[in-house]
């Protein structure tokens, strides 16, 4: 990401056809209570321009990307910097950083390249409802 660009809230950049991704998502709005996080689809123009800042491939999308004040962070390291930023007993998932990253994100992946199959796919991106589409990036 360039770093003229200021993040009012972090970004999270994610599957929309991906029924696990959009799963995240719901369980990312039930848990952030303080609404810190905004999304971006991997489908949607502002989700592929910011995967390509990040030398990703939007159409080739295999990883979760979290833009944060600190930077991007993919996979595992991505997901315990979300789950974390919940607080209270949330912050205990930073614990799996002491697990080799190759390990935590080996795991990630597999998943990644298997969801369609395991949970299944949309033939459209998730459409928020009205009490949530102000964190949506369109």
């Amino acid at each position: 990401m360039s770093n003229a660009r200021k993040l009012q809230r972090p970004i999270i950049v994610f599957d929309g056809v991906c029924v696990l991704c959009n799963r995240w998502v719901q369980f990312i709005v039930q848990h952030d209570v303080r609404k810190q996080f905004k999304f971006a689809s991997m489908q949607s123009e502002p989700g592929r321009r910011l995967l390509h800042e990040q030398g990703l491939n939007p159409d080739d999308p295999s990883s979760l990307l979290l833009i944060d004040e600190s930077g991007a962070h993919m996979d595992s390291d991505a997901i315990i910097r979300v789950i974390s930023r919940f607080g209270g007993m949330w912050k205990l998932v930073a614990v799996l950083r002491i697990l080799p990253s190759f390990l935590r994100d080996a795991t990630n992946r597999c998943i990644a390249r298997n969801r369609y199959r395991w949970f299944g796919k949309h033939e459209t991106c998730m459409v928020p409802t009205q009490d949530i589409a102000d964190r949506f990036i369109q």
